[in-house]
């Protein structure tokens, strides 16, 4: 299947053309990502937590050293979430530990890899359980007009941008979309590894993007169309509006309130009239891989087509340099934010993907 209009690079942006060019990850520091937990840990129970700061390290295989250094199974590590590489991040890790006996992790600590705190809880860390990450991002060189730059600055705090997945979901030259693809041409199962899962998971980020792709450049992906079902802002749930609420218009405007897309896979769309005949459109382009992802036993989903940025703060360190600090909720990608900005070149040693 051609991927090509389905990718970010080749999607619509909402408030007009990247202003400039400016470097990212010029050094690991310039990437700063603090996950927000959203929960504290009992201090009781059988399952170690590490809150650990790591600096060009992957979340993934760093997992697997701390399995290895406890001496535990890679299965008994879990992480909430993947964070990039190439920056200074700080996350927490769960292990489990049956018999409560501290294992020594001293092996472990480096400058790359700190620990910040470590306690126990009842129940270990699920994918999915932190609330968001904050991020503190430098870019270099950048080039560009400087009053429109903040003014566009401005207008993404005021109005959000869309809520594409990021190149990282894909993997480094695609490739998790090449196998996502490939695993559904083969027979549907229900037990998947990890690398399946990510493969499967790039499959419906890219229909996602593509029908939000469609609405970006219609410009309707911050309003609510005929047929929408709307989520409110950082929860998952979503609801049909009612078509007499005054108040509609001015939630939306507030960004209290998102107009949703497909996470396609089984069981029925909430949607219907137009929202439902372009998501139907869309499936149909797939050359039956949304009828694949329902084969596989993926249910369908709703996901945010509007990503609230929240708390943008701006500062010009210099000529060329430009410090952002804001907060997106899980599963939201800073470079959909950064891309309605200016345009990205990358260090050379840059891995964009975990």
């Amino acid at each position: 299947m051609n991927w090509s209009p389905f990718l970010l690079e080749n999607l619509p942006f909402a408030h007009g053309a990247p202003l400039g060019l400016a470097t990212l990850r010029a050094v690991p520091e310039d990437f700063q990502v603090d996950e927000i937990s959203g929960f504290e840990p009992s201090g009781e129970g059988e399952h170690l937590f590490l809150h650990i700061r790591k600096r060009n390290q992957n979340t993934s295989w760093l997992a697997s050293q701390i399995a290895r250094v406890a001496g535990v199974r890679e299965d008994a590590v879990s992480y909430a979430g993947l964070k990039d590489r190439r920056a200074v991040t700080t996350q927490w890790f769960s292990v489990h530990v049956p018999n409560r006996q501290l294992p020594d992790m001293s092996a472990l600590w480096n400058d790359d890899i700190e620990l910040v705190t470590q306690t126990w809880n009842t129940r270990k860390l699920k994918r999915g359980a932190h609330q968001g990450n904050r991020f503190v991002i430098t870019l270099r060189d950048v080039e560009g007009e400087r009053s429109a730059i903040d003014a566009r600055l401005a207008l993404i705090a005021a109005q959000g941008v869309p809520n594409y997945f990021g190149p990282q979901r894909f993997g480094f030259n695609n490739a998790n979309l090449g196998a996502g693809e490939a695993l559904l041409a083969g027979k549907p199962r229900r037990r998947l590894n990890h690398r399946e899962s990510l493969g499967l998971s790039a499959v419906r980020s890219a229909l996602f993007n593509r029908v939000l792709g469609e609405r970006t450049g219609s410009g309707c992906w911050n309003a609510c169309l005929p047929g929408d079902v709307l989520m409110l802002d950082g929860r998952n749930s979503f609801f049909r509006p009612d078509a007499d609420d005054a108040a509609l218009a001015d939630r939306l405007h507030r960004q209290e309130i998102h107009p949703t897309g497909p996470l396609f896979g089984a069981g029925n769309s909430p949607v219907t009239g137009e929202v439902l005949a372009l998501e139907d459109r869309i499936a149909t382009e797939t050359d039956g891989l949304v009828d694949r992802l329902a084969a596989f036993g993926i249910d369908n989903q709703r996901r945010a087509l509007r990503l609230h940025v929240v708390g943008l703060v701006s500062e010009w360190l210099d000529e060329g340099s430009l410090r952002l600090s804001f907060a997106l909720p899980s599963g939201a990608f800073a470079t959909s934010v950064l891309r309605e900005l200016v345009q990205l070149r990358e260090s050379a040693d840059a891995i964009p993907v975990e």
